[in-house]
């Protein structure tokens, strides 16, 4: 009955396991999500409005209707949540989103007593 099971190749077993471990170290990059938003357009509400990442390389953008454009400030918004072209709940510091971690890594933190 021991021989009727199918037995897996070293290499298989490796390659999977390959997999498994670049999954995790991906998920624990020292790169946040990121969103381009215009730092002038805050509505409490939605958030900010989301811009095109070109708008973030620049530093400004602008908007409004034609004729009638206006520049303002664009800069990267880190681990926010998304919704409609708005992005809220985030932080405007990349060092502040890489400490608080993510899926697979181990955040520091306390817990009262």
């Amino acid at each position: 009955m021991a021989e009727s099971r199918r037995r897996l190749r070293s290499s298989t077993v490796v390659l999977g396991g390959m997999g498994v471990l670049a999954a995790a170290l991906t998920s624990c990059g020292s790169d946040p999500d990121r969103r381009c938003v215009d730092r002038d357009s805050y509505d409490h509400l939605k958030g900010y409005k989301v811009v095109s990442d070109k708008n973030c390389k620049s530093g400004t953008t602008t908007s409004g209707s034609p004729g009638k454009s206006r520049s303002a400030r664009a800069d990267w918004y880190y681990d926010s949540d998304v919704s409609n072209g708005y992005a809220d709940y985030g932080t405007f510091s990349r060092s502040e989103a890489v400490d608080r971690g993510g899926f697979g890594s181990s955040g520091s933190g306390s817990s009262g007593g």
